[in-house]
């Protein structure tokens, strides 16, 4: 898929050093690269996309982003690269950059490629872009997939008392789980939106806004923020490669 009237889109990796989950996993080899790295590489083969920039405060991380081809610009202030930095504050530090830059032009399309999402295809990046563009009332357009469980059907609370009762109420009874209503999970594969609207955000919440989603399959709808989610990856990435 190509963004027909393709528009000024430049695409972020938005990598901080720090991560007590996995220390050093935007790094750390997967299936023989850094994890940064897939996120470059789809950045850079997405035909919509202008240029690739990373924003991170680690110069590791620096370096090993110039190696597969990206922008760094500039290093990332410390105090937007905390645990408890909402990344809505990176995306304006780095929207203000453009901004500032000599001779540039501002993107008409923001773009956020996280890195934890190695297994992320140029599709959805385009599916996003083509969506935002084709909508003139979306403010931002995310990827999510759908939950094989439905909430309305499984998910329960108990209180002290072992007393358990359903979390999400639904319009009628639930008796199967085919009945539930469909509900999806946002997976963070690709961010598209409108700079104006992140610049205009007091809050880090883009639920303020006018959301779309795009729909990607579970197989691409992995990120990685443990080990299990690391190896399993890795093993996906592998039997990708092995089937050509």
């Amino acid at each position: 898929m190509t963004v027909t009237n393709t528009p000024n889109a430049v695409a972020f990796v938005f990598a901080r050093g720090g991560s007590k989950g996995l220390p050093g996993k935007n790094i750390r080899p997967l299936a023989g690269k850094p994890l940064i790295a897939y996120a470059i590489e789809t950045g850079r083969a997405s035909p919509s996309v202008g240029r690739v920039l990373v924003s991170t405060d680690d110069p590791s991380i620096a370096e090993a982003a110039r190696t597969y081809g990206a922008e760094v610009p500039f290093i990332r202030p410390h105090e937007l690269a905390r645990d408890d930095s909402p990344e809505l504050l990176a995306w304006k530090h780095a929207l203000h950059f453009l901004k500032a830059e000599r001779d540039a032009v501002f993107p008409e399309v923001f773009v956020s490629l996280p890195a934890i999402a190695p297994l992320r295809a140029v599709d959805d990046v385009e599916a996003c872009i083509e969506k935002l563009c084709s909508d003139p009332d979306a403010d931002i357009v995310i990827t999510v997939r759908r939950r094989e469980r439905s909430p309305y059907f499984s998910t329960v609370a108990m209180d002290n008392n072992c007393e358990v009762h359903r979390l999400l109420g639904a319009t009628q009874p639930l008796y199967r789980r085919q009945d539930a209503p469909a509900a999806y999970e946002v997976v963070p594969l690709v961010y598209a939106a409108r700079p104006a609207f992140i610049m205009a955000l007091d809050s880090p919440n883009y639920f303020l806004g006018r959301v779309r989603g795009v729909l990607v399959p579970e197989e691409r709808a992995i990120d990685i923020d443990t080990e299990m989610d690391f190896l399993f990856a890795e093993f996906l990435l592998r039997q990708r490669a092995a089937c050509g």
